[in-house]
């Protein structure tokens, strides 16, 4: 109890200092304007801290530190080992924080504590280890084409790198950024979201510990549009921009990107498909819809928001999972027995429920959920466990990203037939399939245009497997060796020999 109680204490004195200030060049410092903003937590809509907002002016800055960091800091010069092992001390910070980290993303982001103590701090700890091995291991290649010539390329890395990231997994997204883009050798700015900008300043508190040179990691909160997001996408001096997000706002980026034509990669929205057959293990198949929509209280971009049940399990399937979804239990992140917490804002909590007003509309069938709950749990930004049946395709709720504990059930008869129907979205990151029959599962799979598909499973992931979408989910690859390909760029050398 001891030891719990002090990383209690140590939380509370990171949330307690004076305003967060923004890292840049290795100092914290204010932001150009003064201006700061309020970080809430969503359980109860207290103010958790207030941090600097960061504008164009601090962008600038911070993309003149990252510059000179790369073209003239030790960084270059520095060994691919000395870069790997400063990763790793760096997850080894982390991890001996790691239930402070947890803490700050439930308190900031809502959502449960066990969640944030067994999912993303480890796997963020994972991430960066992964990324620490990859270090030594950038090569390039000789390539024999004529012997009057010895030909070889290199793997460089691409520079200035800004960097924005979501709020629905603060801390493993900023891994999923910073790693790979640091075992490159490149420099970076990072752009936590505003509404849970905590962690990733702690983080950079722990990267300044452990020894990176100044300007090598530059973290400036603030705002979107109109602010330093926008601000960065359009750096004259940004080589790159790696974005996890919404879908507009990934298409601004892009638009943005096209001054310098700087290269992008986007993460973008999802409406998973996620199809069950007859001859499913249904219990299993029930928990995987459970956790496929209400994880991280549906606020998941790979969420499989599109339930297709096989027509002869569809009223077994519903009677199971309406059990499974009243019966979890909501409330603050910050209570161990909680499954499901609060919407990361009261914005967020107001889209949602728009979207259960117009599937409502559109004649769907609410089976269970739909409001938000009373009590002590009013004055937070919650949203209960919803389930829709009766759903088609064509309606709002089936088409458009809610980023919610929305679950829209449709059945179908054959699996051409579901096939065509889970293709039949604008969204191509993520699917899943449930059946025993192995072929079926290699079929479908093979036809679901997405990303990932997981069979007979949800939400898997591992830092070596690669991640991203088709379509409007986004291009480029996180994880795995392919992240490498994104901050990286091959320079063809010829040497003549003749």
């Amino acid at each position: 109890m001891a030891v719990v109680q002090e990383k209690e204490l140590a939380c509370k004195a990171f949330l307690s200092g004076s305003p967060k200030k923004l890292l840049i060049g290795g100092k914290w410092v204010d932001a150009e304007s003064g201006k700061t903003f309020e970080t809430l937590n969503p359980a109860t809509g207290e103010v958790l801290a207030k941090v600097a907002e960061g504008s164009k002016a601090d962008i600038d800055k911070a993309v003149k530190a990252a510059r000179d960091a790369f073209e003239n800091g030790p960084w270059r010069k520095m060994s691919s080992y000395e870069r790997g092992r400063l990763l790793y001390k760096l997850a080894d910070a982390i991890e001996a924080h790691a239930d402070e980290f947890a803490q700050l993303e439930t308190l900031d982001n809502g959502k449960p504590i066990r969640e944030s103590r067994y999912v993303d701090v480890p796997q963020a700890i994972e991430t960066f280890r992964y990324y620490a091995g990859w270090a030594t291991k950038i090569e390039g290649e000789t390539v024999n084409v004529n012997p009057d010539f010895f030909n070889y390329t290199l793997r460089e890395p691409v520079g200035v790198v800004g960097q924005i990231i979501p709020w629905n997994f603060p801390l493993l997204m900023a891994a999923w950024k910073l790693a790979p883009a640091l075992a490159c050798g490149n420099t970076l700015i990072l752009k936590p979201a505003e509404q849970t900008p905590l962690s990733a300043l702690r983080l950079g508190e722990l990267a300044c510990e452990v020894g990176f040179p100044e300007g090598v990691i530059n973290i400036v909160t603030g705002f979107g549009e109109n602010s330093a997001g926008e601000a960065l996408s359009r750096h004259m001096d940004v080589d790159k921009i790696a974005f996890t997000g919404e879908d507009k706002t990934g298409k601004k980026i892009l638009e943005a990107s096209t001054g310098n034509l700087k290269r992008v990669s986007l993460e973008l929205g999802g409406k998973a498909p996620n199809i069950v057959f007859a001859d499913a293990d249904i219990d299993a198949a029930v928990k995987g819809a459970i956790t496929g929509i209400f994880f991280n209280q549906g606020q998941v971009c790979c969420a499989g928001s599109r339930l297709f049940l096989e027509k002869s399990i569809q009223d077994e399937f519903l009677t199971k999972l309406k059990e499974k979804a009243e019966g979890l239990r909501q409330g603050n992140g910050m209570d161990e027995k909680t499954q499901i917490g609060p919407q990361v804002s009261k914005e967020q909590q107001e889209r949602i429920m728009s979207y259960i007003e117009a599937g409502q509309k559109e004649g769907a069938k609410l089976v269970c959920g739909g409001e938000r709950p009373g009590g002590d749990l009013a004055k937070g930004y919650f949203v209960k466990p919803t389930v829709f049946s009766g759903v088609n395709n064509n309606m709002k709720i089936a088409q458009e990203e809610i980023f919610g504990p929305v679950l829209s059930v449709l059945n179908f008869g054959s699996v051409e037939e579901v096939a065509e129907q889970a293709n039949k979205v604008a969204f191509g990151l993520s699917g899943a399939v449930w059946t025993k029959d192995i072929k079926k599962a290699h079929k479908l799979a093979s036809q679901i245009k997405a990303g990932t598909v997981w069979v007979n499973c949800y939400n898997v992931f591992n830092a070596a497997i690669p991640f991203g979408g088709y379509k409007q989910s986004g291009y480029g690859r996180e994880l795995g060796k392919h992240a490498i390909e994104l901050y990286t760029q091959i320079k063809s050398v010829w040497v003549d020999m003749s």
